[in-house]
């Protein structure tokens, strides 16, 4: 009896150092959980196939309609990915908290679907209310396409709602209802129609000039940034998820080529480091991708864009934020629409106490005194710095006193923290840090702001991921505000050929 009981241990031990062993295995199996509208259907689980297969991550799919899903990750507070099937359930997402991220998939649009040959000669809306005709409805509270429909027909909603033979949650079933001849007509997206055997699309300008789009957003509560947003770009990927989708009759709205490990180029005016350093390196952690970031003075930036002549170049940034709207116009064919993200102000910083009494630019014109200024051909701020000169008739005089003319504020301000400086034109940003150490004197009103525009290259292959980047700058206000710049991020995007530059600024 006691050898039965010591074999048993034993078996029952060798069986907890299997489990043991098999545990990491299992625990490395990455899966992700998926909200998906449910005319997403085909589509999608063919992606999921080829995406487990490809990279090894289980897809868990949840499908149903928008409104219900909605309602269940909200209350659930688990799953990775949502895929929506309309704008307006992306927007209530947004309001709830519960998505972050937002990659666009594809284009769909309202339409009446009937059996194939249209038996029962339905060409318009008002031929749904004849008596014989059974139709179908999608329930507005469950499916987006429900409520698009309802939004898009007002009053005509009600009455087809009363007339109608049945009323259900998602866009598949009622146009299963068509196919089996249980309804004679549905509405239904365009994208549907192709994925049933034997239906046919009636279009009706009432519903079918509208367009929403489907997206894939990243939940709040996803557990792997990384993993859920690789999965994102894989379905919306033109080469990738894209086909599937073109396949299955949606109108696709072109994502970044896929790119395992795609790597975005940022060129950045040197003003901007402080505010988006940081930034820059959380958010190429959150996507699990490389961001090549170059600092530089815009002049050297431009330039170096100029010397690879065009876009093809294979370091050629896919992102740009320049110091000012003025270093734009020399690159604006790449880069032809920005947003205006930020402003820093131009200042005169001295030493704490003033030793040399300056008030005012004509002060800089002093004999001996060491004046720090940008190289104009190098810089925004150099070059902004003589063309306000210039504009006060100072030029000549302050750039006798010259001692360094540098491509960033930065090293004139270290040249006026060692005293080989009296005096610097910088930005207020390039002291922020250092307040305890410097003062700042004000420069006329209406010459001491640069503004900062963000843009991304028309033609870049990471165009999707340079606009998430700046969707997560925008996000983190508090972070430029803190560096010392004026916030202007939630303005509207400016055409390049339309940014205003003062006269004195203009590039000849």
């Amino acid at each position: 009896m006691h050898r039965k009981i010591i074999a048993l241990l034993l078996i029952s031990a060798a069986i907890g150092l299997m489990v043991i062993a098999l545990r990491p295995v299992q625990e490395g199996r990455r899966t992700l959980m998926v909200y998906c509208a449910a005319g997403m259907k085909k589509p999608v689980e063919e992606i999921a196939l080829h995406y487990e297969k490809a990279y090894g991550t289980q897809i868990e799919l949840q499908f149903g309609g928008t409104g219900t899903l909605l309602s269940q990750l909200r209350i659930a507070q688990k799953g990775d990915l949502f895929i929506a099937a309309d704008e307006g359930s992306l927007e209530d997402a947004q309001k709830l908290g519960v998505i972050k991220e937002v990659l666009p998939l594809a284009k769909q649009h309202p339409v009446i679907a009937v059996a194939k040959g249209n038996p029962k000669k339905i060409s318009n809306l008002a031929d749904l209310s004849r008596p014989e005709i059974r139709l179908a409805l999608p329930n507005p509270e469950a499916a987006s396409i429900g409520k698009v429909a309802k939004k898009l027909l007002g009053e005509q909603w009600a009455i087809l709602a009363a007339k109608s033979a049945v009323m259900k949650p998602t866009v598949t079933e009622i146009a299963a209802d068509v196919k089996l001849g249980a309804s004679d007509a549905a509405l239904v997206w365009d994208s549907t129609v192709p994925q049933f055997e034997g239906l046919e699309m009636i279009k009706v300008p009432e519903l079918s000039t509208h367009a929403e789009k489907v997206s894939v957003a990243v939940l709040n509560s996803a557990v792997a940034s990384v993993e859920a947003l690789k999965f994102a770009r894989y379905l919306a990927a033109p080469d990738k998820g894209g086909l599937l989708f073109k396949q299955h009759g949606f109108q696709t709205t072109g994502g970044d080529p896929w790119v395992e490990n795609p790597e975005l180029i940022l060129y950045s005016g040197g003003v901007n480091r402080p505010a988006i350093e940081g930034l820059v390196q959380e958010f190429a952690s959150r996507e699990g991708i490389r961001v090549t970031t170059v600092f530089n003075g815009c002049g050297i930036l431009c330039a170096a864009m100029k010397t690879m002549k065009d876009s093809t170049a294979p370091k050629f940034p896919d992102v740009y934020y320049a110091c000012d709207v003025c270093f734009v116009p020399p690159v604006a064919e790449h880069f032809p629409e920005a947003i205006l993200l930020t402003e820093a102000e131009i200042i005169i910083a001295v030493p704490k106490g003033n030793p040399k009494g300056i008030k005012t630019l004509s002060d800089l014109a002093q004999s001996g005194l060491r004046v720090g200024l940008c190289n104009a051909e190098q810089s925004t701020l150099g070059f902004m710095t003589a063309g306000i000169l210039r504009s006060m008739n100072l030029f000549d005089s302050v750039s006798k006193n010259a001692s360094s003319q540098v491509p960033t504020g930065d090293f004139l301000v270290n040249q006026l923290r060692t005293g080989s400086l009296d005096a610097a034109v910088v930005y207020r940003t390039n002291i922020q840090k250092q307040l305890e150490h410097f003062e700042a004197i004000a420069l006329p009103a209406d010459k001491a702001k640069a503004v900062q525009p963000f843009a991304v290259r028309k033609d870049s292959p990471n165009r999707e991921l340079g606009k998430r980047l700046l969707t997560y700058l925008r996000a983190n206000k508090e972070s430029f505000e803190k560096a010392g710049f004026v916030w202007r991020g939630d303005s509207a995007p400016v055409k390049s050929t339309e940014l205003e530059i003062p006269e004195y600024l203009k590039q000849k």
